[in-house]
């Protein structure tokens, strides 16, 4: 927790005020039980109305006071607990944007969500009642105890004898369900992560008709979880009976002697009821005592991963002093390059080195697993090399600052994401100040100009989350039009033309060789009619460049390409 309590801070004041006005309300909880006593001796057995009359309106008054006090604490309480898991998911945002692909990775987007969503409510949940309860449980326990002996210090030995039972009976079934909880909320993380995974995933387990053995692997995960929860259960439910017995073992005893020593005339009706009601407010609290430790022990573990998560350091940080670009060449220059993804993984690629020129368009083609992504991915510093250098415009990426370097480059993934909103609105992404001349300059280039025409809106048609109102190919010719909105000096297409068919991918390319302004392209892609034109072609082999060359050359030189070539069309070679 000592890392979270930075964002507390600003809310320093509700976190002192609200425990102060619930320990005011226990104060005045505390007086009622003497009220009552009062009316039963003074005014019930006298026959004095007005007297009860007057106290009964002194009990209203409690009440009102309380709760005011206590409406107030809770207003605090949330306010406090609000703004706290507000700022939380704040920073835990900002340090997710800040990570780099490896620790996107390594970490997993169903694990990163779980942290921002029901870790980060079930603290704010455990805060809310730790400002409320925390302090007022303890304070009415004991307040109880000294009240009693006010009241008649013979009768409050039952109090002294009671609550050390209590505690330990209490303290020692947390014990027991403590550990429990926390393997308990790990186990419902799994069950999240795999429903995630199910349902972004649904037309995949369909395809494959998977349905069945998933529902099996979640049954069997879910079943885990609820017998977790059912061990815990039964613990917990330890807690209330035996507290209850006990209070009431305490409470049997108490009238037991309290009526002996009324009829001796030791002690008053109304002392009597006033230690009933003491001991009654006793047993309330160390109920609610206990729920808050077990809410407090679930937002603990909570807290705990979340401070994991924020204790993670970005694995890629922006140079304190960036260099500005130097005057080459060469827009793109990798030397002796070699990646892996973590440490101690097989190499991603290994000692690739070419240079790409202003203006030219490279072509990276190669099987499944090549490394042709990873490359790619390299230009823009999405990952950091394990050797060697890649350079654009004669600096190093590392030397760069992030934004600087990304805003000259254009970058369309294997998979078109879009996000809710319109396709304007999707299209300003590369360029927030774009003109709409510009956007249908990009969709005319990205062969997206009609998808947009046909629709009704135009380009202020909506745009369903991840676009599941378009099609493959139409959400790929936007993803494409949103990376020319930039104008980019690099633009990377790293197979995203995947969807589109021929004529489509064939205008695509000679439209991208028609870019003005010396646009340097890398098109990744496993077809090679949609690289063979390409300045430059680099075939790639399991992380090795197999062969670096036009498409006559590789053809000539290169066995991998030609292999290629001939697994797709006897044309090719021609």
């Amino acid at each position: 927790m000592r890392r979270l309590l930075p964002y507390l801070r600003p809310y320093r004041k509700e976190c002192v005020v609200s425990p102060l006005f619930k320990l005011f309300e226990a104060l005045l909880e505390l007086a009622v039980p003497l009220v009552m006593a009062a009316i039963i001796d003074n005014g019930i057995r006298t026959g004095d109305s007005g007297y009860v009359a007057r106290m009964g309106l002194l009990l209203a008054g409690l009440g009102l006071m309380g709760f005011v006090a206590a409406a107030t604490a809770q207003y605090f309480a949330a306010k406090a607990a609000v703004g706290f898991a507000t700022r939380l998911r704040s920073e835990m945002f900002g340090r997710i944007q800040r990570f780099a692909y490896a620790d996107l990775d390594c970490q997993g987007a169903p694990t990163l969500i779980n942290r921002m969503t029901t870790d980060i409510n079930q603290v704010q949940t455990g805060l809310n009642m730790a400002l409320r309860l925390l302090l007022r449980s303890p304070f009415v326990v004991f307040g109880a105890m000294i009240m009693a002996f006010v009241v008649d210090a013979r009768a409050a030995l039952v109090f002294v004898a009671l609550i050390p039972v209590l505690g330990a009976a209490v303290g020692g079934i947390m014990r027991l369900t403590l550990p429990r909880h926390k393997k308990t909320q790990a186990q419902l993380d799994r069950v999240l992560m795999r429903t995630r995974e199910n349902l972004t995933g649904v037309r995949v387990l369909r395809a494959f008709n998977k349905q069945q053995s998933e529902i099996q692997a979640f049954d069997a995960d879910n079943e885990a979880l609820c017998g977790m929860q059912l061990e815990v259960g039964r613990l917990g439910a330890l807690s209330n009976p035996l507290t209850y017995v006990l209070v009431n073992l305490a409470l049997a005893a108490l009238l037991y002697s309290g009526a002996l020593r009324v009829e001796a005339g030791a002690l008053t009706q109304g002392a009597v009821v006033a230690l009933v009601n003491y001991l009654s407010q006793i047993l309330v609290e160390l109920v609610k005592l206990a729920n808050l430790i077990v809410t407090i022990t679930k937002a603990l573990a909570c807290a705990a991963r979340i401070e994991g998560t924020l204790a993670l350091e970005p694995s890629m940080e922006a140079p304190a002093q960036p260099q500005a670009p130097a005057a080459a060449p060469e827009t793109v220059r990798f030397e002796h390059v070699s990646a892996r993804y973590h440490e101690g993984g097989e190499a991603a690629l290994e000692d690739v080195s070419f240079t790409a020129r202003r203006g030219q368009t490279i072509g990276v083609i190669g099987g499944t697993g090549a490394g042709k992504t990873t490359l790619v991915n390299l230009i823009p510093r999405f990952y950091d090399v394990s050797a060697g250098r890649v350079l654009v415009d004669g600096t190093d990426v590392r030397q760069w600052d992030p934004k600087a370097l990304r805003a000259r480059i254009g970058v369309v993934p294997q998979r078109a994401a879009l996000f809710a909103g319109t396709i304007r609105d999707n299209l300003r992404w590369g360029k927030r100040d774009a003109t709409d001349e510009e956007l249908w300059q990009a969709l005319k280039t990205a062969q997206a100009e009609q998808t947009v025409l046909a629709k009704p809106g135009g380009l202020d048609e909506p745009v369903r989350q991840g676009g599941r109102n378009f099609s493959g190919g139409q959400r790929q010719r936007l993803t494409i039009a949103r990376a020319l909105t930039r104008q980019p000096e690099i633009l990377i297409l790293d197979d995203s033309a995947s969807a589109l068919d021929y004529a489509t991918d064939a205008a695509l390319r000679k439209a991208l060789r028609e870019l003005p302004g010396g646009v340097t392209v890398f098109v990744v892609s496993q077809r090679v009619s949609a690289i063979r034109h390409a300045d430059l072609i680099l075939a790639l082999d399991d992380g090795r460049l197999a062969g670096m060359g036009t498409h006559e050359e590789l053809l000539r030189d290169c066995a991998v390409y030609r292999e290629i070539c001939q697994s797709q069309s006897a044309g090719e070679v021609a």
